[in-house]
């Protein structure tokens, strides 16, 4: 994997029905990469942390899929892995579903 992005900033949160803004954000993008140097579609890992201050019972979002919207108005899909704010989502690749 490649690191090819980082993000910072404060963005909002959207699960379901509910949106908390003023969410401060710290991600790094990943990038599978094959041995010619070319970018696998669809490998990738999103890994940082999300301020959970402001949202309430952040217990409940864990391994939910959730829509971050960045300060730059690009949206991404994260999960988060633990009460403390971690982040970690993979993509899984063309070889494991029809979806890619």
């Amino acid at each position: 994997m490649k690191l090819v992005e980082e993000y910072e900033g404060i963005g909002a949160v959207a699960w379901r029905d509910e949106t908390f803004g003023s969410v401060p954000y710290r991600l790094r993008r990943f990038q599978g990469m094959a041995r010619s140097g070319l970018p696998v579609p669809g490998v990738h890992r999103i890994e940082g942390e999300i301020d959970l201050k402001a949202i309430p019972d952040p217990s409940r979002l864990v391994d939910c899929d959730l829509t971050l919207r960045l300060e730059d108005g690009r949206s991404m899909r994260i999960a988060l892995a633990d009460t403390q704010g971690r982040v970690l989502t993979e993509g899984h690749g063309p070889s494991r579903c029809s979806c890619c």
